[in-house]
């Protein structure tokens, strides 16, 4: 197995916003990595959840975690998008060294169809 760089961004948004927007801002970022030459290797929103400290009078906030591989130039990107945003409230950028995370399998796309249908007794 081979060890590759990647990287992981963790950004927070403001917890009244409607969950369309939620998902609009989980396409925008993907869209925007993607147009930078990145690889999204996972998209996940991991819910609302209680701040440690309020930040900009929020006390929630709703966090997505965004996995992506590329050279590195697509994080000034990225960043910049989400400090021109008012709906993200914090973002974080880390480089990973490790084992590349495992692709998630959502429920109702293809591959969780395929998978579902080879596990299925014959």
């Amino acid at each position: 197995m081979t060890m590759q760089p990647y990287y992981e961004t963790m950004y927070i948004l403001r917890p009244d916003i409607p969950e369309e927007e939620v998902e609009s801002h989980l396409t925008k970022y993907r869209d925007i990595l993607v147009d930078a030459g990145a690889e999204v290797l996972d998209n996940q929103m991991r819910g609302k959840r209680r701040l440690a400290y309020p930040i900009a009078k929020h006390k929630e906030g709703i966090y997505v975690q965004l996995s992506h591989n590329g050279d590195g130039q697509q994080v000034a990107v990225l960043e910049k998008a989400m400090r021109l945003s008012e709906d993200v409230i914090r973002y974080l950028t880390v480089k990973q060294d490790g084992p590349l995370p495992a692709p998630r399998v959502m429920p109702g796309s293809e591959a969780a169809v395929a998978q579902s249908e080879a596990a299925a007794p014959a």
